[in-house]
């Protein structure tokens, strides 16, 4: 599997960040739904990455810079025939190393709260990630679960 830093120009991507798109606001009310079109992944203080076997997309995640010392797990996603493979873990895993690397003191996500994202929960739990309020710019939502590593 290789992790590389993604323009986010190529079809499989643009394919693969619809599915999150469309699966984000069939689990959630559209002001619940946080997850970024390629458009807003493309901000400077956004790092994208994707992993690939051969040609073949296994999934992608982000960085988001939220100040000097923390940053924000983004567009997590693995295609839904690819999953428990080992990407998303692989992913998480590369963003919580370059996190470090950064010199960030914390890292937090923002996922959903129905059982469809429990699998993504156990992921950050098994990180290390434990339950925390709102940060950054978000507000306590009954849809919405934070999670925060302190690196």
């Amino acid at each position: 599997m290789k992790i590389e830093v993604d323009d986010l120009s190529r079809p499989a991507i643009h394919a693969l960040l619809n599915e999150h798109l469309q699966s984000m606001y069939g689990l959630s009310p559209p002001e619940s739904v946080h997850a970024l079109d390629p458009e807003k992944l493309r901000k400077p203080e956004i790092t994208f990455w994707s992993a690939w076997e051969g040609s073949l997309l296994l999934g992608c995640g982000a960085l988001k810079e939220l100040d000097a010392r923390h940053g924000e797990v983004k567009s997590m996603r693995t295609p839904n025939e690819l999953r428990r493979q080992g990407a998303g873990r692989a992913i998480l895993a590369h963003i919580i190393q370059v996190a470090k690397s950064r010199g960030y003191a914390r890292l937090s996500l923002e996922t959903g709260h129905v059982e469809a994202f429990k699998p993504a929960q156990k992921l950050y739990e098994g990180f290390g990630f434990a339950y925390c309020g709102p940060f950054g710019e978000y507000v306590e939502d009954p849809n919405s679960v934070f999670m925060t590593l302190c690196l």
